[in-house]
This record gives structure tokens, sequence and C-alpha cells, in this order.
């Protein structure tokens, strides 16, 4: 990749640095945890949706995405399918019960309505989630300085982590909230500007149309797939249900979320912040997608690396296999050369005979078939000879198109939003795991009757400490294959089982402390269980479902069986 030129640098440590000292700033007026955790009660909707959506959409979304979109297509979107529904359930229920509690956390009504360990075991459960997802959003901006400054990619992660930790101990809620809303805000203007720049940079006689007309016979844009096969990963009905179920467990019982809207106004502000949400997710992921899709069209006409990791492919050409691995390129560039050519006589024929451009097009798609194969190849050869190593080349595909054609300043731009996204997203994730452990395992357990600012000092303990172990799992992140995905499925093995314990509690007023609690244990040991024996048969998304459902049925089991027991004793 080519290096950074001075405007860049200009623009992206200006932007870090101004995050860092706003957030130091916002923090000196935080003696007490209302304002502290809660932001003194004080946003508006624009700022909850905003802050709402930073949190969510890290700099992940920003890399992964389109890179997802790449090698897949827009299947990806079918994941949110169930995200407005389930905003809206939280807003008309889960919102009204927070507020009337006036709860810091939202793991505290469950004390209030099944018992103390019910309440600690669905918190730890947040806990384990949430702290390992947390590493994977330091990761990702990781891989961004790793490959643009050619830094070990271990230090990269120590650097990126460190600065975080500054911005969120020494920033509360409020600075938290009121620094993503500019940030999301910047974000939405880096991409656009990204989209038409590469508009741009197809050759003149291809229009989006027409983009949009080559992507489509090649397969990337079936957004939707109405297969019943659980295997898949992506359908609609996986989106609809599994997605739902994630989203109402993500929104409605996540602390990072609930703690985003838990500081506005007022009911009315926080559920406008997630309606906001429920309208706009959907056209923004479609639209990111979108983005990465029109480089996929992009690279048919210009010439591009076998691998996109380019740290990796010169360890490849460096090592034994090094002649082997640049024969698979050779190789692969002849094929694509076939492909471009193919592709531009179907341009030509488009006007003159659909149908002629009909059946070129199908020989540009078994072109681009045998491309990806070499593409794989490539894959197993990393896997093969270096194990250690990452394989997720399509996180490097919107990078190295950000590095190679766009002009400076706007390179320095992109790279602020994308770190200073991932920056946000997990400065509100470390913060909610602070208060998490400050209000629902040291306020209850250890020290009821410590004064504000004391317990406001535990909580920035806590946030470092919490900040360590996402370093650490940062480290271990260049395992996982897609970031984007990694994430899902990491909330998908949890958020089921937490939304169940959420919804027993709303719904079923006879079931006891005791019965959810040993339900909520059986339902976590099944997950775990399926995922371990069956991920490659069962879609991750339908894991929320049976977590959630797996609570449902066992604590009504266990519940009928205290009854039965109390019956037969009398």
């Amino acid at each position: 990749m080519s290096s950074l030129h001075y405007l860049d640098w200009i623009v992206l440590l200006g932007t870090l640095l101004f995050i860092v000292v706003y957030g130091t700033i916002k923090t000196r007026k935080n003696k007490d945890l209302e304002s502290y955790l809660k932001g003194g009660n004080s946003l508006g909707w624009a700022t909850i949706g905003l802050s709402v959506m930073a949190t969510q959409a890290s700099a992940i979304t920003f890399i992964s995405t389109p890179g997802q979109a790449f090698e897949s297509g827009m299947g990806f979107v079918q994941n949110y399918f169930g995200l407005p529904l389930a905003l809206i359930v939280v807003s008309a229920f889960f919102i009204p019960i927070y507020y009337r509690l006036k709860v810091y956390t939202a793991y505290e009504y469950l004390e209030n309505r099944f018992n103390t360990r019910t309440r600690l075991l669905t918190a730890s459960l947040f806990l384990t989630q949430r702290g390992l997802a947390a590493g994977i959003t330091i990761y990702a901006p990781a891989i961004i300085l790793s490959s643009v400054l050619k830094w070990d990619l271990t230090y990269t992660i120590l650097f990126v982590g460190i600065l975080v930790i500054i911005y969120t101990v020494s920033g509360g809620t409020k600075a938290v909230s009121i620094t993503q809303k500019y940030q999301m805000s910047i974000i939405f203007l880096g991409m656009f500007i990204a989209f038409f720049i590469i508009l741009n940079g197809l050759p003149k006689d291809v229009g989006f149309i027409d983009a949009l007309s080559i992507s489509g016979k090649l397969g990337k844009l079936d957004a939707i797939n109405f297969s019943f096969d659980i295997k898949e990963r992506y359908t609609f009905w996986s989106g609809i249900t599994g997605g739902f179920f994630l989203a109402l467990s993500y929104f409605g019982t996540d602390q990072s979320q609930v703690q985003r809207y838990l500081s506005g106004k007022n009911i009315r502000e926080s559920r406008m912040g997630l309606m906001f949400n429920a309208i706009v997710k959907i056209p923004m992921q479609y639209f990111i997608l979108l983005t990465g899709v029109m480089v996929f069209v992009f690279y048919q006409f210009q010439d591009h690396p076998l691998l996109f990791d380019q740290t990796t492919r010169s360890e490849l050409i460096e090592g034994e296999i090094g002649p082997e691995f640049l024969e698979l390129e050779s190789q692969a560039s002849a094929v694509f050369e076939l492909k471009k050519v193919a592709l531009r006589d179907a341009i030509d024929l488009k006007t003159i005979d659909p149908d002629a451009y009909g059946l070129k097009m199908v020989e540009v798609k078994g072109l681009e078939a045998n491309y990806q194969d070499y593409r794989l190849k490539a894959k197993n050869m990393v896997i093969e000879t270096m194990p250690d190593h990452s394989t997720k080349d399509s996180d490097y595909v919107f990078l190295r198109f950000i590095m190679d054609y766009m002009p400076n300043g706007i390179i320095g731009l992109l790279l602020a939003v994308i770190i200073s996204a991932a920056m946000s997203s997990t400065a509100g994730e470390l913060n909610a795991l602070g208060s998490t452990t400050t209000i629902d395992f040291y306020k209850r357990l250890l020290n009821k009757d410590g004064s504000d600012e004391h317990n406001v000092k535990v909580s920035k303990y806590l946030t470092l400490f919490w900040g360590i172990i996402a370093i650490m799992f940062a480290i271990f992140a260049q395992l996982l294959e897609n970031l984007i995905e990694a994430v899902n499925i990491l909330g998908s093995v949890f958020y089921g089982t937490i939304l169940g314990v959420f919804l027993v509690a709303f719904i079923f007023k006879k079931v006891k402390g005791n019965a959810v609690f040993i339900a909520t244990l059986g339902a976590q040991t099944i997950v775990f269980l399926l995922f371990a024996l069956f991920q490659e048969h069962i879609a991750y998304l339908w894991f929320n479902l049976i977590g959630c459902f797996s609570v449902i049925l066992l604590s009504l089991l266990f519940s009928k069986l205290q009854e039965t027991r109390l019956a037969l004793s009398k």
C-alpha cells in the first residue's frame, strides 16, 4: 500500500487527538454515578439515536462489511430484517420498565423480579460476551494502522487499545454519546464520498445502472434468500426470526445499548432515538454492502492482487512456496485478463443485442468462478504454510481500495473516521462493562454504602480492567475469518439465553427465581453443546432462537415441578 501523504497524517492524528482531549475535558464534571453512568439524563433523541448506531456500527462495519459484500454479495443484509420490529418491542415494553425502576443497568431489574443469583448470572453472561466482543472492535482498527504504518499487528493492537482505554476511562457516558454523534455524521459523509469516487473510477461507458447489471449477473445482488435450509447462513427466515431475537436481546438487554438510551431526557426521547435506528439501520447496512459490491465491479476492470493482505502475500513470496505462489498469481492474472476482455465485449453488446449480452455474461461468470478458485487456493496456501496467520483476506479489500484510489486528505478522513468509530464503539462497550461490574457486583456485593465519588473511581478502575481483557482477546482475533461475522456469531451464542431470562421476567409472572436460574444454566449449556457439535449444520442466527426458547420452556418446566413438589409436600 502507498504511504500516507502529510495531509492525511494531519487529518488522521488531529482527529484521534481531538477525541482523547474531548473525552478528558468532558469527564471533569462527572463526580457522581448519575452523571458518569447515565449522562445526567440530559440527551436528546438525535444524540441517542446516533450514539446507539455508533456503538453497534464500529470500524468492523466499515472495514469488514464491504469485504463481505465483495466476497459473498448482498445476502448479509438479511441479518437485520428483524431489527426494526425488535426496536419497536424494546420501545414499547423495555424502556418504560427501566425508567420506572430508575435502574443504572438492565440487570438490576432481574433482582427485583427474581433474585440476586439470577441477576448476577445474567450479568456474567453479558460481561463474558461483551468483553470478548470489545476485543474484536479493538482489533478492527489495528488492521488499518498495521497495514498503513507497517507496524507489527500485536503492537498496533496495544497502541489502539491503550488509546481507547485512556479515552474511555476519562470520559463518561455523556462524553461518549456526544462524541459518537459527530463521528457518525462524519462517517456518513466519508462513506458517501467513497461511494461516488468508486463510481467515478469505473470506465466512462459504465454507469451506475451498468454496474448494477454486471454485479447482478455475477450473483452479487441476491439480497433475499427464501430457502428453508437451516444450513444456509443468510436467509429471509433466519434474519426475520433469529435476527429479531438477536436484535431484541442486544438492544433490550445488552448494557452497552441500554446505557445509551437510559441517558435520555425522558422516555419519549429514548424511544425516538431507537425509532431513528429502526428506520435508518437497514438502509445504512444496504448502502455499505452496495459500496462493497461497487468495489467488486471496480476491480473487474482494474488489476488487483490475488491476496489483498499484502503482508501475508509478501511472507508467502519470501517463503519456500514463493515460486509456487507466484505461478498461481500468474495463472490467476491470465484468467483475469480473459474475463476483462469478455466483460468489455459484453458491455459493447448490451444495447445492440441483449441476448448476446446475457450469453457473454454467462461466460464472464464462469471466468469469475475460475478466478475465485485461484483465490481459494491462495488462501489454502496461507493456511497450510502459515497456520498462525489470518486468512480473512476480505477484511483488507476496502482498505486496499481506500489506500490505492482515494485522493489525499480523503484517505486521512476515512482512516480517521474508521478508527474513531472503533474507538467510540469500544468506549461504549468498556463503559458498559465497567458500569455493570460496578453496579451489579461491586456495589451490590462488596460496598453497598460507598460514596458516589468512590464508586466513580471504582468504575474507572474496572473499565481499565476490561480494557486490558479486551486487548488480550484482540490479539487472538487474528485467527477469525471475518470480523463482522465473528461479532454476530459470538453474540448469537449468548444473546438468546439472556433475552429468554428477560422475556420470562416480563411475561410469565408466576415463574420464580430458582426456576429461571436453573433454566438459564441449562439453556446456555444446550446452546454451547449444539454450537460445538452442529455449527456447520445450523446457521448461527438460529442459536438466538434456541437459547431464548430453551430458557422459557425450561423455566416453565422447572416452575411446574416446583409447584407439584409443594403441592405434594402439603
